[in-house]
């Protein structure tokens, strides 16, 4: 019982140190230049879809459910950050405030803001989509979820958004001249040409550190009560419920912790390009996510980590090959699949892993085997 209760821990200690040994061996190869500017560019990006797969990782693989909208948080996420980021730049231009001014002017500030921000908008859109989706199952539910992310993106095509030089925003549905902004105003989001004239102030570091908040927010709550709760609901539903345990209750809870932290991974994508447009975040995009979640294990955080980073890399890698790139990428897809599936090489992965635990274990004993 004693070796059940550490495993958690142990298991959540290795991916802590997979992802810190990944960000310290980057830096050192940035440091050195040996990463080309290229690769640099997809540091930001790889961070924001890690976020983004460990956190759809807690709809599909812990509770259960099949979520195709998960690129509509990114949206609200990424011009919620987008409109922060703006209003907060601005008003640090206009403020009387001397403090203020220097505080707001601290682009890593305006930055954690404007996560904040993305994530806690997206959070509430997940509550207000989650009330009447989560009464639904299966094919219902990735239907009216993938319904959402097709019905934000659309949205976010028509709506024009700016601010004065006062830092009042405005809103308009019909174009950006109907904002009327005085000399000095800023659009911030034009219709279909999306968020333009945005402020670069993503870092790698930053999401290095976004990555860890998610660890810890999603590993803890799978190793805590609710997180076994939730898991209880998705093995057996009607047997969950006849101990007591609100089945609505701890779903809501992993949509929409899961929409939150992917609100946040929006912002960070968002403020690491000086345009962003909605179609970037349309079905493609959640399908993307859902495969390095599918190809990662369901349920497994460190193959989420590992299949979001190797799947972002690896068109960029295979861009010598342009014209068959797109052909190699989808034939190692399913090289990996039918690898993953085949049941002979997961005996032998088992089988290796159970000799590790066995020859562990003699060492902890003195070599003494079960005798101790």
């Amino acid at each position: 019982m004693r070796r059940l209760r550490l495993r958690p821990s142990t298991d959540n200690l290795l991916t802590y140190g997979l992802v810190i040994v990944a960000y310290i061996v980057i830096r050192i190869l940035i440091a050195s230049g040996n990463i080309s500017s290229a690769l640099q560019g997809q540091l930001v990006p790889i961070t924001a879809y890690i976020v983004m797969a460990i956190s759809l990782n807690l709809t599909v693989g812990v509770l259960g459910e099949l979520s195709l909208g998960h690129a509509g948080f990114m949206s609200v996420g990424a011009f919620t950050g987008v409109i922060t980021a703006t209003l907060l730049s601005t008003f640090a231009d206009t403020t009387s405030l001397e403090w203020l001014s220097l505080a707001l002017g601290m682009p890593w500030l305006r930055l954690a803001l404007a996560m904040l921000f993305g994530g806690t908008m997206a959070g509430i859109f997940g509550f207000l989509i989650g009330v009447p989706v989560l009464r639904l199952h299966g094919d219902y539910l990735a239907i009216v979820t993938l319904a959402f992310g097709e019905i934000i993106k659309n949205v976010m095509n028509v709506i024009y958004i700016g601010c004065d030089a006062n830092g009042i925003l405005r809103i308009s549905a019909v174009s950006a001249n109907d904002l009327q902004l005085s000399e000095g105003g800023k659009i911030i989001l034009s219709g279909p040409m999306g968020a333009i004239g945005i402020t670069k102030i993503s870092s790698f570091t930053a999401g290095f550190i976004l990555i860890l908040i998610t660890l810890f927010v999603v590993l803890n709550l799978i190793n805590s009560r609710a997180g076994r709760a939730i898991k209880a609901v998705r093995d057996d539903k009607i047997a969950a419920e006849s101990v007591g345990i609100s089945t609505w209750r701890y779903r809501m809870m992993a949509f929409v912790t899961s929409a939150t932290l992917a609100g946040a991974a929006g912002a960070l994508y968002a403020l690491n390009y000086s345009t962003v447009v909605a179609r970037k975040f349309d079905f493609n995009t959640s399908i993307l996510i859902l495969v390095f979640v599918v190809l990662g294990g369901m349920g497994n955080i460190r193959g989420s980590i590992i299949a979001a980073t190797v799947l972002t890399v690896l068109p960029e890698v295979l861009r010598a090959f342009n014209e068959v790139r797109m052909l190699a990428y989808a034939v190692i897809l399913i090289l990996v699949m039918l690898i993953r599936n085949n049941s002979t090489l997961r005996r032998l992965f088992r089988r290796n892993g159970r000799n590790g635990a066995m020859r562990k274990k003699n060492l902890l004993n003195g070599g003494k085997g079960d005798e101790a």
